[in-house]
């Protein structure tokens, strides 16, 4: 991406406000030094390294106009490895959910905390102070039928969304582009048999679709699950460079259509995916990117448990 530099300082100064925040969180991304057992750094990564001057690494770490790239703390002072659970909680509560628990929690959250995210999550907040609120994933019949059968349970995502009324989106509007897979490029709904009739798309598309949901809404929040998948080993020997690219091609489609004065953050719940040697989760901090006019207002988020106040303070 050429030039994308200037073109972000030429956003900032044009922009009075920012027309929407875009939020997409990335499971399992870790900040890390560049080294061969970390795939950010090995990964073509094509438009990240344009955007930073190269790859997603605790080296590339910066603050310039239109953009902000920081370490920030997802451990919360808390023993352990943080896990998604209560990191999701912390995320779009912006309560220290694993303090609040007394430890970290896998996978989903934890039940004496769901009241509080249905009720002070980030979505509701906002939508309290009459801003539009887009959850852009899309759900298919198959999710619900297992929420049904208790097969899995709702994610925090979820329990945040129905809490603040927020309409869940399915596969008619993933056919229309009003909504993305979580995997990107749908692939994992063909892998259930869900995908009939559904076309598979590019990660740059996927990327546009995002910015298309942004023009309609104040806040857009996208979750997308394939890099902590990854680092677990549970997408195959390929399943690591795949989970990047995609997410790069995303990235890469999502700036090129997103408007000037819109501001996309990017974080996560937890490392993961950034030490090959591993495929547990890390302690490492994540990564906070914001690509905007209002990018420079983020500084000051130091913790994963700061990020919804913080983005609530820039509505």
């Amino acid at each position: 991406m050429p030039g994308i530099i200037d073109e972000l300082v030429i956003n900032v100064n044009n922009a009075g406000h920012t027309m929407s925040i875009i939020f997409v969180f990335l499971d399992g991304v870790g900040m890390a030094p560049i080294t061969t057992g970390n795939p950010l750094a090995t990964t073509p990564m094509g438009h990240m390294h344009a955007l930073l001057g190269g790859p997603l690494s605790s080296e590339a770490a910066q603050a310039r106009p239109g953009l902000l790239l920081r370490p920030i703390d997802a451990a919360l002072g808390v023993d352990g490895l943080p896990q998604s659970g209560t990191g999701h909680v912390a995320l779009l509560a912006g309560v220290n959910a694993p303090a609040l628990h007394g430890r970290h929690q896998p996978n989903f959250p934890p039940v004496a905390l769901r009241p509080l995210l249905a009720e002070r999550s980030l979505f509701r907040l906002a939508g309290q102070s009459g801003h539009s609120v887009a959850f852009a994933n899309a759900f298919s019949a198959g999710y619900w039928q297992a929420i049904a059968a208790r097969r899995i349970r709702r994610s925090a995502s979820v329990i945040a969304a129905e809490g603040a009324g927020l309409p869940l989106r399915d596969l008619d509007d993933l056919r229309a582009g009003r909504a993305l897979s979580w995997d990107i490029t749908r692939q994992a709904i063909h892998s259930r048999g869900e995908g009939e009739g559904l076309p598979l798309i590019t990660p740059d598309l996927a990327g546009a679709h995002l910015a298309d949901i942004a023009r309609a809404h104040r806040l857009v929040f996208f979750e997308c699950f394939l890099p902590d998948l990854a680092g677990h080993g549970r997408m195959g020997a390929d399943g690591v460079h795949e989970a990047l690219v995609r997410i790069d091609g995303l990235l890469g489609g999502l700036l090129a259509a997103k408007q000037p004065a819109d501001t996309v953050l990017i974080t996560s719940d937890h490392g993961n995916i950034e030490d090959s040697r591993t495929p547990s989760h890390t302690r490492s901090p994540v990564p906070l990117l914001v690509i905007g006019p209002d990018a420079e207002r983020f500084a000051g988020v130091e913790r994963i448990d700061q990020v919804a106040p913080a983005i609530l303070a820039n509505l």
